[in-house]
């Protein structure tokens, strides 16, 4: 039997949009859930735009306010889509009102933020997922089974990568995400979030580390209305507070080192993600452009060692709800289908998969490191 979850998307500007259509598509990949998701409201306060959702993608209602959703019985679970500065107060009220919490990342503007909302979510007992959706992808899910199978060796360094031109234009719009106050961090939560999680994922915790920060785009054009995305302005030019790229040295509790790069600047580069990661005896590759496939070697030579490319199919992960066979591309919003269907599985079991609130406080932690260190000039323990 299947049991009808009440569902709303609070923040629909493109990722709001995302996890809508993900809702959508998780009974087509996974008919045999048991919770069908419907869409009962969405909450966005660009005058027009939650009507305008709401007609294109059939929610029930349509409101500026999202406190609106936290009152309404008819809502069990709520997507949490809003600009960061926004996640802690809606997170903490969507908890404490019995919502069972899929909320994008960083989870806030600090460590403090983000483990608020998770303490929020434990006392409440709800269940969460956060929007970690690059450990979605099979060939990285694959990648840790296979280190942590020992087939590269004992794991000695890793190098990973987010370089982005989204904010590379010098007349990008001065938006909430370069502003301190509501944009936090910078690169840091837009993208090294994601780094320090794969970081994580793949080799587990970060013990400390050092870093260095800078803003490359020192002036933006204030937007004269509202904004979808990364548009461009001709306003008035006021000042970008936050970081447009960070590099980082990494110490785990294994005793391997990392190299972490993030930078939203980089002309070029369009979602270059990825990593490399090295081993005693071996190593391995992920890119997510294309995001099927796998580098790796092994083979005990040690030297002269060939790298091979190999396909990720319907054993990993859950690339077997998408398709039929390895070689068969998935995209971006697969991940997202994946990350509301585990999402949704832990709501029906009473059981955590995929990211929680608990990594996003993780993440964050290194988040918060980071700039203490750029800050410092030294190394600092997470």
């Amino acid at each position: 039997m299947v049991d009808t979850l009440g569902v709303a998307v609070v923040g629909f500007g493109w990722m709001g949009r995302v996890h809508t259509q993900a809702y959508a598509r998780v009974p087509h990949h996974y008919p045999r859930l048991p919770l069908r998701p419907e869409l009962v409201t969405v909450a966005e306060d660009v005058p027009g735009r939650a009507e305008e959702a709401a007609a294109q993608f059939g929610f029930a209602a349509a409101t500026r306010d999202w406190r609106e959703v936290a009152a309404d019985p008819r809502i069990r679970a709520v997507s949490v889509t809003a600009p960061n500065f926004l996640h802690r107060e809606i997170g903490v009220a969507m908890a404490e009102a019995g919502k069972h919490l899929w909320i994008e990342k960083p989870v806030g503007l600090t460590a403090e933020d983000a483990r608020a909302v998770a303490d929020a979510a434990d006392r409440a007992g709800v269940r969460s997922a956060v929007g970690f959706n690059y450990r979605n992808a099979p060939a990285v899910e694959a990648a840790r089974e296979l280190i942590a199978a020992g087939e590269i060796g004992t794991v000695t360094h890793v190098r990973i990568r987010l370089l982005s031109d989204y904010a590379a234009h010098p007349q990008g719009a001065l938006t909430w995400r370069f502003e301190r106050a509501r944009g936090g961090s910078g690169v840091l939560g837009d993208l090294a979030s994601h780094g320090a999680d794969l970081a994580r994922f793949l080799l587990g915790d970060i013990v400390s580390l050092t870093a260095d920060t800078a803003v490359f785009v020192p002036e933006r054009a204030r937007p004269t209305g509202a904004t979808a995305g990364h548009t461009l302005a001709t306003g008035d030019l006021g000042p970008v507070e936050n970081e447009d790229y960070v590099n980082c040295l990494l110490r785990f509790a294994s005793g391997a080192r990392g190299v972490l790069e993030a930078c939203r600047v980089s002309v070029g580069e369009q979602n270059n993600y990825g990593f490399e990661v090295h081993g005693t005896e071996g190593a391995v590759f992920w890119d997510f452009r294309r995001m099927g496939e796998l580098g790796i070697s092994r083979g005990g030579r040690y030297q002269d060692q060939p790298v091979s490319t190999v396909f990720v199919g319907p054993g990993d992960g859950e690339f077997g709800a998408f398709q039929p066979g390895a070689a068969n591309a998935m995209g971006y919003d697969d991940l997202k289908v994946v990350e509301a269907y585990r999402f949704l599985r832990s709501i029906a079991e009473g059981t955590s998969y995929g990211a929680t609130l608990r990594d996003a406080v993780h993440s964050a932690a290194v988040l918060d490191a980071m700039s203490r260190s750029a800050a410092s000039g030294s190394w600092v323990e997470v």
